[in-house]
């Protein structure tokens, strides 16, 4: 203890001092540095008023002087706002909440620019949309959300521009109408399906009898033409026929004139002619003259030689008598 004491009595309380100084200091200069992440920003003010603003890294503040004002995010943010009631050209009330995306791109202006500026941004939004919506019919209302959606981005975006805050998109989460618009548009949905169901069965029913009046018209077309190549098929057969027997014909009547047929046998073709003629159906038969003096000159032929036969067969019997 003693020694101690002794120690301590022989160190010059100045080098204390100066050491409790050093470290003091040392510890307030390390709790000023600041390490700025990615996606933000810290705005600086010195004795309340704006400095300077620090971007991603590490900086350092004067101890007592500066103050770190606001930390900003850099990154997209997103403002769902409650629904908002507004009435259409046709004044038709009905309920639309939107979504906001927007993002930070001066944090300066965000800082000193407005007080609140997410409050702004809805009433804003709000407002722009009662105007938009009381331009539009509900049809329209209910087709246009690209063309609204587009205009209240644009609109958002030029007004929030001396905030230091961009507006990318701009969305309709929900479009409600009344009970009653619900009501008509689901009924109107349902006579539209009816509709279309109904023009398809039509149009299907016409389809068919389309098909099966062509199916016919083919068919009969096809039996038309079987019946003219049948017709056609016939008549190259009767005259293939008839060609024959007048190739028949020709060739006997060659024949004939070949081996020198005199008129006797000319005339005895004749009667044979004649006669497969008679034993047919016909009532009436016209004979050339010629062939009827030949026909004459045939039966008495056969009565001359009947007579004959009767004189030989007399003739025994006139012997017989003269015997006895």
């Amino acid at each position: 203890m003693s020694l101690f004491v002794l120690a301590a009595s022989a160190i010059p309380w100045g080098y204390i001092v100066l050491g409790v100084i050093a470290l003091a200091v040392l510890v307030l200069f390390i709790r000023n540095i600041r390490v700025v992440p990615q996606a933000q920003a810290f705005v600086i003010e010195r004795l309340g008023t704006y400095r300077t603003t620090w971007k991603t890294g590490i900086h350092a503040k004067v101890p007592f002087l500066d103050k770190i004002e606001r930390r900003v995010s850099l990154k997209e943010r997103v403002a769902d706002f409650p629904p908002q009631a507004v009435i259409t050209r046709d004044n038709v009330t009905m309920q639309i909440d939107t979504v906001v995306f927007y993002q930070i791109v001066d944090p300066v202006l965000y800082c000193y620019g407005i007080e609140n500026p997410i409050v702004a941004i809805e009433n804003l939004s709000a407002t722009t949309l009662r105007n938009l919506i009381g331009d539009l019919e509900l049809d329209e209302t209910l087709t246009s959300r690209d063309v609204i959606n587009t205009r209240m981005r644009q609109t958002l975006d030029e007004a929030t521009d001396p905030w230091g805050i961009k507006v990318n998109r701009v969305e309709l989460k929900n479009i409600i109408p009344p009970r009653e618009i619900q009501t008509a548009m689901e009924r109107q949905m349902k006579a539209e399906r009816e509709k279309r169901e109904n023009i398809l069965i039509s149009e299907g029913q016409k389809e068919a009898l389309i098909r099966v009046a062509e199916g016919e018209k083919e068919a009969a077309i096809l039996r038309a033409d079987a019946k003219k190549e049948q017709a056609i098929r016939e008549s190259q057969g009767k005259a293939e026929a008839i060609l024959t027997i007048q190739n028949a014909t020709a060739q006997g009547l060659r024949m004939i004139k070949e081996v020198g047929a005199d008129e006797a046998l000319i005339a005895l073709k004749s009667l044979e002619t004649m006669a497969t003629v008679a034993d047919g159906r016909a009532t009436k038969i016209i004979i050339p003259s010629n062939l009827q003096s030949l026909a004459g000159l045939a039966v008495s032929f056969k009565e001359l030689m009947s007579d004959s036969n009767i004189d030989t067969s007399e003739k025994p019997h006139q012997g017989v008598a003269d015997r006895s």
